[in-house]
């Protein structure tokens, strides 16, 4: 599992950085992941993937100020441009970060 300050580290290394926090026991968490993970390689390349189990990583879910799952928190040059807990659609936050990743990458 990542810790806070390695995920801090990969926030500032790399240009676009998903994190997915979800638990062990959340149902809506397993079945948004395959989506929405699938949705995010197609649409955005270069965008990292972080998953991060709260279950087993509460510290990190806390420095990241996460207290609700599933939340997803995207990363655009190391700063936070959205942030979407617990009911989302895929088609909504694909939309919400398509504009701004293809600014940064054209």
């Amino acid at each position: 599992m990542p810790k806070p300050d390695e995920i801090r580290q990969t926030l500032s290394t790399h240009r676009a950085v998903m994190l997915y926090f979800s638990a062990t026991s959340c149902s809506v968490c397993h079945a948004l992941r395959p989506k929405l993970f699938s949705a995010i390689d197609e649409a955005f390349s270069d965008m990292l993937i972080q998953s991060i189990d709260i279950t087993h990583d509460a510290d990190t879910a806390a420095a990241f100020h996460v207290f609700s799952i599933p939340t997803v928190v995207v990363f655009l040059e190391g700063r936070e441009y959205l942030r979407q807990s617990r009911y989302m659609s895929v088609d909504e936050v694909i939309q919400k970060i398509s504009r701004p990743y293809n600014l940064l990458y054209s």
